[in-house]
């Protein structure tokens, strides 16, 4: 449906863990609005959702989609988000467009992981109001009450009961409504009838309803003491006071049902309506003069000016790229000239679109607080701000997420690296958690993760969309070569075949140059015992030495290299017989330097929980890490520590394995070391025996 106004609109993320029935409240919600004329399901296919063709094989969400359907004069527009810990990322990104949020919990006890812990989160980092729905509850061994007490333990939520389950298991049937106090029954046709409160929950409704006023009272001081004095409150006053306390923060309503089976649906729609504030109930949203740098802010408002922010990118095989974003202030019609103020580009918005699903509505206009779509924008990307040139404004960019693991992509057609390349990337501007990079030294292409699900499935994105087949190593470790001493040594090069000789002969010394120094070339010849136009080549054979290494094939780094002496033929040399002269001169003088081998070294922060704390310590230990320091952050220690990359290429799924899947890290490169002798002369071996392999 069309609005008009901003308080017509709810922005609603449908948010949790992986596996909590996210999908499947979407789907039934979707339905009862109207807006689809069947309940789609993931298990057979038909999710309105789930559309990807990954997706559906996993019978999971791989990234958060996008459907809207009309609910007592508003529009709702649902984000159904992933909630596995490889996806979770493009979630988290898509709640800065949202006005509030569903938190979907399982109806069990202990059900909640370290995914839903993380979107929590995310949710009160934002300042999103929230309602939580148990769901499930018409499987066997349903446990409304524990999931109600796991919200208040595990998430430190103000979680308060506004419906009671009728029935558990296959007895489920519908709710009681704490608010108007009825009893809420659905029919399998999906339609909702009121009837009186079954008898035997006749005291526990009475009992919750009273804890209900305490809680929403308790916010507000002048509905406190009404309370206080009349000992209740209207339903209409009671209302209100959730609104309020949901707004801000305060209080997290818990509602209960079933996705699959349709139930709690309907009063689902109608909370989120009555509890869940409009774009226009949310703070002013701030960013930057991007002309001055001074803080700027828009409210949320048609009569402000234009301003959008673009928090989604999907690659659609028809409409091209995709830029989904909000309408934070101001009107958007088609056809309009914007600046892309994070890039200082300017845009011009062709047809707008609201996405449902899989496919598009075109729309002639989108106010504050939509959500919408556009096709082709030349310079924008998922972080970027769109706005009135006239009153530039730009907002912080999407919240950034660390890869946790790396694959060496190696096309299994020849000719196909390009093509790899291309398809890779277009990939990583849909997921910006893919990072992908071509290593100068191995010259493999590199693809990072969030961990080994998000690769795979990128893997098979890519020969869907792209007709690439890849497989996946374990990348080369980026090992270097450098010297420890001074030496010297002659080259020479003297070949006679019945014509033109060949004829070259250096005498160079090397010496080690400090770590960072690269290389440096100095010419020493005097007295033209070299010719002048062959001292280039003997620095660029010097240079072709090293790039391929003298030990084990590594790239060798910070030294100096001298010409000082040699001699020349006048007719047999030339610029080809001093570049191999000083190449044989350069390798024999290394063999004389002590010559090392390098690694990389990751400098790593590792966020675990404090029981882990000993155990991950213990684990850096057996892979040569050196701890520098554990700083506690609410409940965790962040571990600051140095360790080998060889060390690590693999350390996502064993820290997971350590702390449950609570831990998390980042690293970056923070230098080179040399390699202990032991493990040298491995990788030297290992190195010669690949080299050879491939002669």
């Amino acid at each position: 449906m069309a609005v008009s106004d901003v308080t017509q609109i709810r922005n609603v993320g449908i948010v949790g863990q992986g596996g909590a029935g996210k999908t499947s409240l979407a789907e039934a919600l979707l339905f009862a609005t109207g807006a689809t004329n069947r309940q789609g399901s993931v298990d057979d296919e038909t999710s309105n959702f789930d559309i990807e063709p990954e997706e559906q094989r996993r019978k999971l969400s791989l990234t958060s989609a996008f459907h809207h359907g009309p609910w007592q004069k508003c529009d709702i527009t649902l984000v159904d988000t992933p909630g596995y810990a490889n996806f979770l990322a493009d979630g988290l990104n898509c709640l800065r467009a949202c006005t509030g949020a569903v938190f979907v919990s399982e109806a069990a006890a202990g059900a909640l992981k370290v995914e839903a812990e993380k979107v929590w989160a995310r949710i009160e980092d934002l300042g999103l109001p929230r309602l939580a729905f148990i769901s499930k509850l018409d499987r066997e061994n349903a446990d409304y009450d524990s999931a109600v007490a796991d919200l208040k333990n595990v998430l430190g939520a103000n979680a308060v009961p506004v419906q009671l389950p009728i029935g558990l298991g296959e007895t489920f049937r519908g709710v009681v409504d704490l608010i108007k106090m009825r009893a809420r029954i659905a029919a399998a046709d999906g339609t909702v009838s009121e009837e009186d409160i079954p008898a035997d929950l006749q005291s526990a409704a009475e009992s919750a309803r009273e804890a209900l006023i305490e809680s929403a009272a308790e916010t507000d001081d002048e509905l406190l003491e009404k309370y206080l004095d009349a000992g209740t409150l209207e339903d209409d006053e009671l209302v209100a006071a959730l609104h309020k306390a949901v707004k801000d923060g305060a209080v997290t309503p818990v509602l209960c049902g079933s996705g699959t089976a349709a139930i709690g649906v309907v009063p689902l729609l109608d909370e989120i309506v009555d509890l869940i504030p409009s774009p226009a109930e949310r703070p002013a949203a701030t960013g930057v003069d991007p002309k001055t740098g001074d803080e700027a802010e828009r409210a949320p408002a048609a009569d402000q000016p234009l301003s959008m922010f673009v928090f989604k990118t999907i690659a659609d095989p028809f409409a091209g790229k995709l830029s989904v974003f909000q309408v934070v202030s101001g009107e958007l019609t088609g056809d309009t000239a914007v600046i892309n103020s994070t890039r200082d580009a300017k845009e011009r918005i062709g047809h707008l679109l609201k996405l449902e699903g899989k496919k598009q509505q075109q729309v002639d206009k989108l106010i504050t607080g939509e959500i919408g779509a556009v096709a082709k924008l030349k310079s924008t990307e998922a972080g970027d701000t769109l706005c009135d040139e006239k009153s530039p404004i730009r907002y912080p960019e999407l919240m950034k997420v660390s890869s946790a693991i790396s694959f060496a992509v190696e096309p299994k057609a020849k000719g196909d690296e390009d093509k790899a390349t291309q398809g890779l990337l277009k990939l990583a501007d849909e997921d910006p958690t893919l990072k992908i990079e071509r290593d100068a030294q191995s010259k493999q292409i590199i693809l990072s993760g969030v961990g080994q699900l998000h690769i795979e499935v990128a893997v098979e994105k890519l020969q869907r969309k792209f007709g690439v087949e890849v497989e996946l190593k374990d990348p080369k470790v980026p090992y270097k070569e450098t010297i420890k001493k001074s030496a010297k040594a002659q080259g020479r090069l003297k070949k006679q075949s019945g014509g033109r000789g060949q004829f070259g002969d250096t005498w160079i010394e090397i010496e080690p140059l400090p770590h960072g120094g690269g290389f440096e070339f100095v010419n020493k010849i005097v007295g033209g015992v070299i010719p002048r136009q062959y001292i280039p080549a003997v620095e660029k054979g010097i240079i072709e030495a090293m790039a391929g290494g003298v030990i084990a094939g590594y790239e060798m780094v910070d030294v100096k290299a001298t010409l000082y002496d040699g001699s020349h033929h006048s007719v047999d040399s030339s610029e080809m017989a001093f570049k191999i002269a000083a190449s044989m001169g350069f390798k024999n003088a290394v063999a004389n330097a002590s010559p090392v081998l390098l690694e990389p070294i990751m400098s790593m922060e590792i966020l675990v929980p404090d029981e882990c704390m000993g155990d991950v310590i213990g684990d850096l230990n057996s892979r040569r890490g050196k701890v520098l320091g554990v700083d506690p952050k609410s409940g965790s220690q962040v571990i600051r520590s140095l360790v080998p990359m060889a060390e690590v290429l693999r350390y996502s799924p064993d820290l997971r394995s350590i702390t449950s899947g609570r831990g998390s890290f980042s690293m970056e490169l923070s230098g080179y070391e040399e390699v202990p002798a032991h493990l040298a002369e491995k990788i030297k071996a290992e190195s010669n025996a690949g080299a050879a392999e491939e002669a």
